[in-house]
Protein backbone atom coordinates (compact mmCIF):
# COMPACT_ATOMS: atom_id res chain seq x y z
CA UNK A 1 0.00 0.00 0.00
CA UNK A 2 1.08 3.59 -0.50
CA UNK A 3 1.99 6.17 2.13
CA UNK A 4 -1.21 7.62 3.69
CA UNK A 5 -2.54 10.88 2.35
CA UNK A 6 -2.78 12.31 5.87
CA UNK A 7 -1.37 11.17 9.22
CA UNK A 8 -1.61 13.27 12.37
CA UNK A 9 -1.22 13.01 16.11
CA UNK A 10 -3.26 15.11 18.53
CA UNK A 11 -2.42 15.73 22.19
CA UNK A 12 -5.20 16.62 24.61
CA UNK A 13 -4.25 19.84 26.40
CA UNK A 14 -6.14 18.78 29.53
CA UNK A 15 -4.93 15.21 30.12
CA UNK A 16 -1.99 14.78 27.78
CA UNK A 17 -3.73 11.81 26.14
CA UNK A 18 -3.05 11.32 22.44
CA UNK A 19 -5.35 10.73 19.51
CA UNK A 20 -4.68 9.92 15.88
CA UNK A 21 -6.23 10.38 12.46
CA UNK A 22 -4.97 8.61 9.35
CA UNK A 23 -6.55 9.09 5.94
CA UNK A 24 -5.19 6.41 3.63
CA UNK A 25 -6.78 7.87 0.53
CA UNK A 26 -9.84 9.74 -0.70
CA UNK A 27 -12.31 8.59 -3.34
CA UNK A 28 -14.57 11.33 -4.68
CA UNK A 29 -12.93 13.52 -2.04
CA UNK A 30 -14.25 11.50 0.92
CA UNK A 31 -12.95 8.74 3.22
CA UNK A 32 -14.63 6.32 5.61
CA UNK A 33 -13.42 4.78 8.86
CA UNK A 34 -14.54 4.49 12.47
CA UNK A 35 -13.07 5.94 15.65
CA UNK A 36 -11.77 3.58 18.33
CA UNK A 37 -10.85 4.32 21.93
CA UNK A 38 -8.60 1.97 23.85
CA UNK A 39 -5.64 2.15 26.19
CA UNK A 40 -2.43 1.71 24.21
CA UNK A 41 -3.82 2.71 20.81
CA UNK A 42 -0.95 3.79 18.53
CA UNK A 43 -0.44 5.66 15.28
CA UNK A 44 0.86 2.48 13.63
CA UNK A 45 -2.32 0.66 14.64
CA UNK A 46 -4.53 3.40 13.20
CA UNK A 47 -2.46 3.46 10.01
CA UNK A 48 -3.01 -0.26 9.50
CA UNK A 49 -6.71 0.12 10.17
CA UNK A 50 -6.99 2.97 7.65
CA UNK A 51 -5.35 0.83 4.98
CA UNK A 52 -7.78 -1.93 5.84
CA UNK A 53 -10.69 0.46 5.32
CA UNK A 54 -9.47 1.28 1.81
CA UNK A 55 -9.55 -2.46 1.11
CA UNK A 56 -13.01 -2.95 2.63
CA UNK A 57 -14.43 -0.14 0.54
CA UNK A 58 -12.91 -1.54 -2.66
CA UNK A 59 -14.05 -5.10 -1.92
CA UNK A 60 -17.69 -3.99 -1.84
CA UNK A 61 -17.54 -2.09 -5.12
CA UNK A 62 -20.55 -3.02 -7.24
CA UNK A 63 -20.86 -1.07 -10.50
CA UNK A 64 -24.61 -1.77 -10.47
CA UNK A 65 -25.15 -0.47 -6.92
CA UNK A 66 -25.98 3.01 -5.70
CA UNK A 67 -23.28 2.84 -3.03
CA UNK A 68 -19.98 3.96 -4.50
CA UNK A 69 -16.92 3.12 -2.37
CA UNK A 70 -15.12 5.88 -0.50
CA UNK A 71 -11.49 6.09 0.54
CA UNK A 72 -10.15 4.52 3.73
CA UNK A 73 -9.44 6.29 7.02
CA UNK A 74 -9.39 5.62 10.76
CA UNK A 75 -9.27 7.50 14.03
CA UNK A 76 -7.99 6.36 17.42
CA UNK A 77 -7.69 7.68 20.96
CA UNK A 78 -5.23 6.16 23.44
CA UNK A 79 -7.51 6.00 26.46
CA UNK A 80 -9.59 3.39 28.27
CA UNK A 81 -13.23 4.27 27.51
CA UNK A 82 -14.13 3.31 31.08
CA UNK A 83 -12.05 6.13 32.56
CA UNK A 84 -14.10 8.97 34.07
CA UNK A 85 -12.54 11.63 31.83
CA UNK A 86 -12.81 9.59 28.60
CA UNK A 87 -15.95 11.35 27.34
CA UNK A 88 -14.38 14.77 27.72
CA UNK A 89 -11.33 13.56 25.79
CA UNK A 90 -13.61 12.22 23.05
CA UNK A 91 -15.39 15.57 22.73
CA UNK A 92 -12.14 17.51 22.60
CA UNK A 93 -10.70 15.13 20.01
CA UNK A 94 -13.75 15.51 17.76
CA UNK A 95 -13.67 19.28 18.24
CA UNK A 96 -10.04 19.30 17.07
CA UNK A 97 -10.91 16.99 14.15
CA UNK A 98 -13.96 19.05 13.18
CA UNK A 99 -12.47 20.49 9.95
CA UNK A 100 -11.63 16.99 8.73
CA UNK A 101 -15.01 15.49 9.67
CA UNK A 102 -16.77 18.38 7.97
CA UNK A 103 -14.68 18.05 4.82
CA UNK A 104 -13.57 14.48 4.10
CA UNK A 105 -13.57 12.02 7.03
CA UNK A 106 -16.78 10.11 7.76
CA UNK A 107 -16.56 8.20 11.04
CA UNK A 108 -18.57 6.27 13.58
CA UNK A 109 -18.38 3.65 16.31
CA UNK A 110 -15.51 1.23 16.70
CA UNK A 111 -13.78 -0.60 19.53
CA UNK A 112 -14.62 1.04 22.87
CA UNK A 113 -17.26 3.44 21.50
CA UNK A 114 -20.93 3.07 20.63
CA UNK A 115 -22.58 5.07 17.87
CA UNK A 116 -24.83 6.79 20.42
CA UNK A 117 -21.76 8.03 22.29
CA UNK A 118 -20.04 9.18 19.10
CA UNK A 119 -23.20 11.02 18.02
CA UNK A 120 -23.57 12.74 21.39
CA UNK A 121 -19.92 13.79 21.46
CA UNK A 122 -20.06 14.97 17.83
CA UNK A 123 -23.01 17.22 18.63
CA UNK A 124 -21.20 18.66 21.64
CA UNK A 125 -18.14 19.23 19.44
CA UNK A 126 -20.24 21.34 17.07
CA UNK A 127 -20.63 18.82 14.26
CA UNK A 128 -23.82 18.27 12.28
CA UNK A 129 -23.05 14.55 12.04
CA UNK A 130 -20.07 12.22 12.17
CA UNK A 131 -20.71 11.37 8.51
CA UNK A 132 -21.58 14.81 7.19
CA UNK A 133 -18.72 14.84 4.67
CA UNK A 134 -20.60 12.28 2.55
CA UNK A 135 -23.82 14.30 2.35
CA UNK A 136 -22.84 16.23 -0.83
CA UNK A 137 -22.50 12.89 -2.65
CA UNK A 138 -26.12 11.87 -1.96
CA UNK A 139 -28.91 12.25 -4.50
CA UNK A 140 -31.42 13.22 -1.81
CA UNK A 141 -29.73 14.10 1.50
CA UNK A 142 -32.96 14.51 3.45
CA UNK A 143 -34.36 11.14 2.40
CA UNK A 144 -31.02 9.41 2.91
CA UNK A 145 -30.56 10.78 6.43
CA UNK A 146 -34.11 9.85 7.35
CA UNK A 147 -33.60 6.33 6.00
CA UNK A 148 -30.41 5.83 8.04
CA UNK A 149 -32.01 7.23 11.20
CA UNK A 150 -34.98 4.88 10.77
CA UNK A 151 -32.61 1.94 10.26
CA UNK A 152 -30.76 2.77 13.48
CA UNK A 153 -34.10 2.72 15.30
CA UNK A 154 -34.86 -0.85 14.18
CA UNK A 155 -34.40 -3.57 16.80
CA UNK A 156 -34.61 -7.34 16.44
CA UNK A 157 -35.17 -9.24 19.67
CA UNK A 158 -33.72 -6.42 21.72
CA UNK A 159 -30.59 -5.73 19.63
CA UNK A 160 -30.26 -2.81 17.23
CA UNK A 161 -30.00 -3.43 13.51
CA UNK A 162 -26.76 -1.42 13.41
CA UNK A 163 -25.17 -4.00 15.75
CA UNK A 164 -26.68 -7.00 14.00
CA UNK A 165 -25.59 -6.07 10.47
CA UNK A 166 -21.90 -6.61 11.17
CA UNK A 167 -22.48 -9.86 13.05
CA UNK A 168 -24.65 -11.11 10.21
CA UNK A 169 -21.71 -10.56 7.87
CA UNK A 170 -19.26 -12.36 10.13
CA UNK A 171 -21.63 -15.30 10.61
CA UNK A 172 -22.24 -15.57 6.87
CA UNK A 173 -18.47 -15.68 6.34
CA UNK A 174 -18.29 -18.65 8.72
CA UNK A 175 -21.21 -20.40 7.05
CA UNK A 176 -19.75 -19.85 3.57
CA UNK A 177 -16.46 -21.44 4.66
CA UNK A 178 -18.28 -24.40 6.20
CA UNK A 179 -20.38 -24.90 3.08
CA UNK A 180 -17.32 -24.83 0.83
CA UNK A 181 -15.66 -27.46 3.03
CA UNK A 182 -18.81 -29.59 3.22
CA UNK A 183 -19.02 -29.27 7.01
CA UNK A 184 -22.55 -29.31 8.54
CA UNK A 185 -23.59 -26.48 10.82
CA UNK A 186 -25.08 -28.72 13.49
CA UNK A 187 -22.31 -30.02 15.71
CA UNK A 188 -19.78 -27.38 14.63
CA UNK A 189 -18.38 -25.61 17.70
CA UNK A 190 -17.44 -21.96 17.97
CA UNK A 191 -15.39 -19.98 20.50
CA UNK A 192 -15.41 -16.19 20.54
CA UNK A 193 -13.24 -13.53 22.12
CA UNK A 194 -15.55 -10.63 22.79
CA UNK A 195 -19.31 -10.45 23.27
CA UNK A 196 -19.71 -6.77 22.45
CA UNK A 197 -21.27 -5.28 19.34
CA UNK A 198 -19.62 -7.54 16.79
CA UNK A 199 -19.03 -10.65 18.88
CA UNK A 200 -22.49 -10.67 20.40
CA UNK A 201 -24.31 -10.37 17.09
CA UNK A 202 -22.05 -13.00 15.52
CA UNK A 203 -22.78 -15.41 18.37
CA UNK A 204 -26.52 -14.93 17.93
CA UNK A 205 -26.50 -15.60 14.17
CA UNK A 206 -24.24 -18.63 14.48
CA UNK A 207 -26.28 -20.13 17.32
CA UNK A 208 -29.49 -19.62 15.36
CA UNK A 209 -27.87 -21.30 12.34
CA UNK A 210 -27.37 -24.42 14.48
CA UNK A 211 -23.74 -24.08 15.56
CA UNK A 212 -22.74 -24.61 19.20
CA UNK A 213 -21.14 -21.60 20.88
CA UNK A 214 -18.97 -23.35 23.46
CA UNK A 215 -16.84 -20.46 24.77
CA UNK A 216 -16.96 -16.68 24.97
CA UNK A 217 -14.43 -14.36 26.56
CA UNK A 218 -14.93 -10.89 28.02
CA UNK A 219 -12.84 -8.68 30.28
CA UNK A 220 -13.63 -10.88 33.32
CA UNK A 221 -12.50 -14.14 31.71
CA UNK A 222 -13.80 -16.99 29.58
CA UNK A 223 -17.20 -18.64 29.99
CA UNK A 224 -17.27 -22.16 28.58
CA UNK A 225 -19.58 -25.12 28.24
CA UNK A 226 -18.72 -28.02 25.90
CA UNK A 227 -22.44 -28.74 25.50
CA UNK A 228 -23.05 -25.19 24.30
CA UNK A 229 -23.77 -21.88 26.02
CA UNK A 230 -27.15 -20.14 26.26
CA UNK A 231 -26.23 -17.31 23.91
CA UNK A 232 -29.48 -15.36 24.34
CA UNK A 233 -29.14 -15.38 28.14
CA UNK A 234 -25.56 -14.12 27.90
CA UNK A 235 -26.53 -11.37 25.47
CA UNK A 236 -29.33 -10.20 27.74
CA UNK A 237 -26.91 -10.05 30.68
CA UNK A 238 -24.25 -7.87 28.99
CA UNK A 239 -23.33 -4.34 30.02
CA UNK A 240 -22.43 -1.55 27.58
CA UNK A 241 -18.92 -2.95 27.12
CA UNK A 242 -20.00 -6.54 26.48
CA UNK A 243 -19.20 -7.83 29.97
CA UNK A 244 -21.53 -10.62 31.07
CA UNK A 245 -23.14 -10.73 34.51
CA UNK A 246 -22.03 -14.10 35.87
CA UNK A 247 -25.24 -14.44 37.84
CA UNK A 248 -26.94 -15.83 34.69
CA UNK A 249 -24.51 -18.74 34.29
CA UNK A 250 -26.01 -22.23 34.43
CA UNK A 251 -24.62 -25.14 36.49
CA UNK A 252 -22.76 -26.57 33.49
CA UNK A 253 -21.12 -23.27 32.56
CA UNK A 254 -17.51 -22.89 33.69
CA UNK A 255 -15.50 -19.76 34.40
CA UNK A 256 -11.97 -20.01 33.00
CA UNK A 257 -9.01 -17.64 32.55
CA UNK A 258 -9.32 -14.86 30.01
CA UNK A 259 -7.15 -16.52 27.39
CA UNK A 260 -8.82 -19.93 27.62
CA UNK A 261 -10.89 -19.18 24.51
CA UNK A 262 -7.74 -19.71 22.44
CA UNK A 263 -7.49 -23.39 23.30
CA UNK A 264 -11.22 -24.13 23.31
CA UNK A 265 -12.20 -27.44 21.70
CA UNK A 266 -13.88 -25.84 18.71
CA UNK A 267 -13.69 -25.91 14.93
CA UNK A 268 -14.14 -22.14 14.55
CA UNK A 269 -12.39 -19.40 16.51
CA UNK A 270 -13.75 -15.85 16.24
CA UNK A 271 -11.54 -13.11 17.70
CA UNK A 272 -14.05 -10.26 17.97
CA UNK A 273 -12.49 -7.92 20.52
CA UNK A 274 -9.00 -6.44 20.21
CA UNK A 275 -6.18 -6.18 17.69
CA UNK A 276 -3.05 -8.34 18.03
CA UNK A 277 -4.82 -11.03 20.09
CA UNK A 278 -3.09 -13.96 18.40
CA UNK A 279 0.71 -13.88 18.12
CA UNK A 280 3.53 -16.31 17.50
CA UNK A 281 3.75 -17.22 21.17
CA UNK A 282 0.11 -18.22 21.73
CA UNK A 283 -0.95 -19.52 18.31
CA UNK A 284 0.29 -22.99 19.20
CA UNK A 285 -2.58 -23.38 21.65
CA UNK A 286 -5.15 -23.13 18.87
CA UNK A 287 -6.73 -26.36 17.65
CA UNK A 288 -9.52 -24.78 15.56
CA UNK A 289 -9.67 -25.35 11.81
CA UNK A 290 -10.74 -21.80 11.00
CA UNK A 291 -10.00 -18.41 12.55
CA UNK A 292 -12.53 -15.82 11.44
CA UNK A 293 -11.35 -12.24 12.10
CA UNK A 294 -14.36 -10.31 13.38
CA UNK A 295 -12.02 -7.82 15.08
CA UNK A 296 -9.56 -5.66 13.17
CA UNK A 297 -6.03 -7.09 12.87
CA UNK A 298 -6.37 -9.75 15.61
CA UNK A 299 -3.86 -12.19 14.08
CA UNK A 300 -0.27 -11.01 13.69
CA UNK A 301 1.49 -11.95 10.41
CA UNK A 302 4.05 -14.25 12.07
CA UNK A 303 1.26 -16.12 13.82
CA UNK A 304 -0.73 -16.44 10.60
CA UNK A 305 2.25 -18.02 8.84
CA UNK A 306 2.66 -20.57 11.64
CA UNK A 307 -1.07 -21.30 11.66
CA UNK A 308 -1.10 -21.82 7.90
CA UNK A 309 1.75 -24.31 8.24
CA UNK A 310 -0.47 -26.28 10.64
CA UNK A 311 -3.43 -26.22 8.27
CA UNK A 312 -5.40 -23.51 10.09
CA UNK A 313 -7.22 -21.14 7.72
CA UNK A 314 -7.51 -17.46 8.66
CA UNK A 315 -10.40 -15.56 7.07
CA UNK A 316 -9.17 -11.94 7.09
CA UNK A 317 -10.82 -8.97 8.74
CA UNK A 318 -10.92 -6.87 5.57
CA UNK A 319 -13.53 -9.28 4.24
CA UNK A 320 -15.11 -10.80 7.34
CA UNK A 321 -16.05 -7.64 9.26
CA UNK A 322 -16.65 -5.40 6.25
CA UNK A 323 -20.42 -5.82 6.48
CA UNK A 324 -20.82 -3.15 9.16
CA UNK A 325 -19.30 -0.40 7.06
CA UNK A 326 -21.08 -1.59 3.92
CA UNK A 327 -24.45 -1.68 5.71
CA UNK A 328 -24.14 2.00 6.61
CA UNK A 329 -23.55 2.98 3.00
CA UNK A 330 -26.03 0.53 1.45
CA UNK A 331 -28.66 2.13 3.67
CA UNK A 332 -27.58 5.75 3.23
CA UNK A 333 -27.22 5.54 -0.55
CA UNK A 334 -30.50 3.63 -0.90
CA UNK A 335 -29.51 0.13 -1.96
CA UNK A 336 -31.58 -1.14 0.99
CA UNK A 337 -34.24 0.36 3.21
CA UNK A 338 -34.71 0.55 6.98
CA UNK A 339 -35.84 -3.07 7.20
CA UNK A 340 -34.06 -5.84 9.09
CA UNK A 341 -34.91 -8.73 6.77
CA UNK A 342 -33.91 -6.75 3.70
CA UNK A 343 -30.65 -5.74 5.39
CA UNK A 344 -29.85 -9.31 6.43
CA UNK A 345 -30.66 -10.72 2.98
CA UNK A 346 -28.51 -8.12 1.23
CA UNK A 347 -25.66 -8.62 3.69
CA UNK A 348 -25.78 -12.40 3.33
CA UNK A 349 -25.72 -12.22 -0.47
CA UNK A 350 -22.88 -9.74 -0.58
CA UNK A 351 -20.74 -11.41 2.08
CA UNK A 352 -21.23 -14.93 0.73
CA UNK A 353 -20.29 -13.82 -2.78
CA UNK A 354 -17.20 -12.04 -1.44
CA UNK A 355 -16.05 -14.93 0.74
CA UNK A 356 -16.58 -17.46 -2.04
CA UNK A 357 -14.67 -15.24 -4.48
CA UNK A 358 -11.80 -14.90 -1.99
CA UNK A 359 -11.57 -18.62 -1.23
CA UNK A 360 -11.78 -19.57 -4.90
CA UNK A 361 -9.03 -17.05 -5.71
CA UNK A 362 -6.87 -18.40 -2.87
CA UNK A 363 -7.31 -21.96 -4.13
CA UNK A 364 -6.58 -21.02 -7.74
CA UNK A 365 -3.50 -18.95 -6.86
CA UNK A 366 -2.23 -21.32 -4.17
CA UNK A 367 -2.20 -18.50 -1.63
CA UNK A 368 -3.86 -17.59 1.66
CA UNK A 369 -7.32 -15.99 1.84
CA UNK A 370 -5.65 -12.75 2.94
CA UNK A 371 -3.37 -12.72 -0.09
CA UNK A 372 -6.38 -13.46 -2.28
CA UNK A 373 -8.31 -10.53 -0.74
CA UNK A 374 -5.35 -8.25 -1.46
CA UNK A 375 -5.27 -9.48 -5.04
CA UNK A 376 -8.98 -8.73 -5.49
CA UNK A 377 -8.43 -5.23 -4.12
CA UNK A 378 -5.47 -4.73 -6.46
CA UNK A 379 -7.77 -5.60 -9.37
CA UNK A 380 -10.55 -3.25 -8.27
CA UNK A 381 -8.69 -0.14 -7.13
CA UNK A 382 -7.60 0.90 -10.64
CA UNK A 383 -11.19 0.51 -11.85
CA UNK A 384 -12.47 2.70 -9.01
CA UNK A 385 -9.71 5.26 -9.60
CA UNK A 386 -10.44 5.46 -13.32
CA UNK A 387 -14.17 5.92 -12.76
CA UNK A 388 -14.18 8.18 -9.71
CA UNK A 389 -10.65 9.41 -9.07
CA UNK A 390 -8.75 9.40 -5.80
CA UNK A 391 -6.11 11.31 -3.94
CA UNK A 392 -3.33 9.45 -2.18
Amino acid sequence: MTTPLLSLTWTDHVTGRQGFLVVDRLVRGVSSGGLRMREGCTLDEVTGLARGMTMKEALHYDPEGRYIPLGGAKGGIACDPREPDSYGILVRFLRAMRPYVESFWTTGEDLGLTQDLVDRAATEAGLVSSIQAVYPLLDDETAARRRLAEAFAVEVDGIGLDELAGGCGVAESVLAALDRAGVPYVGTRVALQGLGTMGGATARFLARAGLDVVAVADIKGTIANPAGLDVEALLAARDTYGTVDRAVLRPGDRELPGDAWLSADAEVLVPAAVSYAIDASNQGRITARWIVEAANMPVLPAAEALLAARGVTVLPDVVVNSGTNAWWWWTLFGDIGADAEEAFAHTRRAMRALVELMLARAEADGTSPRAAAHAIVADRLPVIAERFGWYR
